[in-house]
């Protein structure tokens, strides 16, 4: 069975920036062993179809915040390393409640294993877990948000075509702090307030949450199972973004717009391979 089709933006945090009880449970993590990226949403899909089989509503419900953390790491050979915990159980309550608030009632009835009023104050519960922190993981199904390119250097992508397939991006979160404000100018003088910019503003939100040594990764994730190995070595979103982005900033609307054209179909596309399934 493919993973999720979902693409995600994590942060990898130093080792030394989980404290606490949280920070107990991502040692912990990584003492049990990271999970390997392209098993991510394996992993996610399993554990949440594990509670549901049990009559659980979340990952973990039995354990709560005492729950084991799943993590991923980079680097710590000879160094310290950086830890990016999955927070799959607060992720899970958040897409709960959003199931909660948008999704009609016959199919909140037919979905939940608990009664509604059970199932948002757990949900509640297991979001407000993280405390003041925030998740270290965003997903976005069936596509990668165009923002996101924004945020990373088109001739930094990572491509691995081999049975372990992935296409990714790295980028100190300091340099993804600062493309992200300078895209969302640009946006807005073009745009105005909404759309592009407002997804770019909560995602330099977001990422101010986090130690300013992190590092950011953006991951087509399950989306490279949507892809042949050719299409995914010709892929120049990235490229298109910043284009697009270098023109808006010249006045160049109409040319900015082409670029806008060529990924809504490419990712148009993609999106459109749900109706297969």
């Amino acid at each position: 069975m493919p993973s999720p089709f979902l693409s995600y933006l994590r942060v990898y945090e130093p080792l030394r920036a989980f404290t606490g009880p949280a920070g107990a449970a991502v040692r912990a993590g990584l003492a049990r062993g990271a999970v390997r990226p392209d098993r991510v949403g394996r992993r996610e899909r399993e554990l949440c179809l594990r509670a549901t089989v049990r009559g659980r509503l979340l990952p973990g419900d039995l354990g709560g915040a005492d729950a084991p953390v799943d993590v991923l790491v980079l680097g710590g050979e000879g160094g310290e390393p950086f830890v990016c915990p999955l927070d799959t159980r607060p992720r899970a309550g958040a897409a709960v409640l959003s199931f909660l608030a948008e999704e009609e009632p016959l199919l909140r009835l037919t979905a939940l294993v608990v009664p509604e009023t059970t199932a948002r104050r757990r949900a509640e519960r297991a979001v407000a877990e993280l405390g003041e922190d925030a998740a270290h993981v965003v997903t976005a199904g069936w596509t990668v948000p165009l923002p996101w390119f924004a945020l990373v250097d088109p001739e930094e992508r990572q491509v691995r075509l081999d049975a372990q397939r992935r296409v990714w991006w790295r980028v100190p979160i300091a340099k993804a702090l600062g493309r992200a404000a300078h895209a969302e100018r640009v946006v807005r003088g073009a745009f105005g307030e909404g759309g592009p910019a407002e997804v770019l503003r909560e995602t330099r939100g977001w990422l101010e949450h986090f130690d300013r040594t992190s590092i950011v990764e953006l991951d087509y994730g399950g989306l490279v199972d949507l892809l042949d190995d050719a299409t995914l070595q010709a892929d120049d979103s990235a490229a298109q973004v910043q284009r697009a982005l270098r023109l808006l900033r010249a006045g160049d609307t109409d040319g900015a717009a082409e670029c806008y054209a060529v990924l809504r179909e490419f990712w148009g596309a993609v999106a459109g391979r749900r109706q297969e399934g």
